[in-house]
């Protein structure tokens, strides 16, 4: 297990350098820059010339990246070309935002989710399941941003028991009941989107686990149904709805940038569109690093998780139950 964790570690350092070069290289060839959104039309070449030199932009790129390099390993993110603000500075905060808002409705639709896959599963087209797959369609079919849309319309505009947008009302910034106030509609909207998959996969998974031959013989030997739901079949029926949750980390500190723009929610979604407008190459690139470093964390997460759900999987090891 520590020689697999190391080996995993070294391999996402290796990722994580490759996936900052190609992204600062996409980023720098991408037409436009900072200079552009800075200059204004009536500014002389000179000017302009020494404006690039002031941001630090007349460099070549591989001299541009080898400097963020050194400056992201003193811990130094950079700071924004507009304002001078350190990226840190917009960076975290707006990482809180989202992660509340993510965190929240991912919790809500695992609680509700999984067990309703399971359930489903063992009572095939019978009424849940129908509705689950209702509601899965609507899920799968329908635009988080219209829906959304919708929910502000009817609940915001027309009935006025809910906030259109924003995090906080203008006088009550920081409150907790008033965060859960305006987290409903946002949430709604994540929640719908998040039973969609969790519920398909959770019931699919369990499907496949009972069918198989332990499953028939546990039955056939007499054992009770709740015992070889949840002591025979769960457990192997959790291995791909780890791998799922494990690819969704991500979003819990990424963000949904359709859902935070509808909503005017100030999280790492909404922060992503408002930098590529602006050409904030700093901002840009401290956002990919984030989210690159999440996903191979929710992968190592996801590979540890395997390991504890069912202990005949070896970790890096040939011959092994692969996961």
């Amino acid at each position: 297990m520590t020689e697999y964790l190391i080996r995993r570690i070294l391999q996402s350092i290796l990722v994580l350098f490759l996936i900052s070069l190609v992204t600062f290289g996409l980023i720098h060839a991408a037409p436009g820059g900072p200079t552009q959104m800075m200059i204004s039309p009536g500014m002389s070449p000179a000017a302009a010339k020494v404006q690039m030199h002031n941001l630090g932009l007349d460099k070549s790129v591989p001299e541009q990246y080898w400097i963020w390099i050194k400056n992201l390993l003193t811990g130094d993110l950079g700071k924004t070309f507009k304002n001078n603000i350190p990226v840190g500075d917009i960076l975290w905060p707006t990482m809180k935002n989202t992660f509340v808002l993510m965190s929240f409705s991912w919790v809500i639709s695992m609680i509700i989710a999984i067990p309703w896959g399971i359930y489903n599963s063992t009572k095939p087209y019978g009424i849940s399941d129908q509705t689950a797959n209702f509601v899965s369609y609507v899920g799968f079919a329908m635009p988080a941003f219209w829906f959304g849309i919708i929910l502000q319309q009817i609940f915001s505009l027309q009935l006025n028991w809910l906030p259109l947008s924003d995090m906080y009302a203008m006088d009550k910034q920081g409150n907790f009941i008033d965060l859960l106030y305006h987290l409903i509609l946002p949430c709604s909207v994540l929640i719908l989107a998040n039973l969609a998959a969790y519920s398909k996969y959770s019931r699919s998974s369990m499907l496949e686990v009972l069918e198989q031959d332990y499953i028939r013989t546990a039955r056939a030997k007499g054992v009770p149904e709740r015992k070889v739901i949840f002591r025979h079949a769960l457990r192997n029926a959790l291995i791909p709805i780890i791998t799922v949750l494990g690819m969704e980390l991500p979003s819990l500190v990424v963000g949904a940038t359709l859902t935070e723009s509808v909503f005017n929610w100030p999280g790492m979604g909404r922060l992503f569109v408002d930098m590529a407008r602006a050409r904030e190459y700093s901002v840009l690139m401290a956002i990919a690093l984030v989210t690159a470093v999440v996903v191979v964390l929710g992968n190592l997460i996801a590979d540890i998780l395997y390991k504890l759900v069912d202990p005949r999987v070896q970790l890096g090891r040939k011959g092994g139950k692969s996961a």
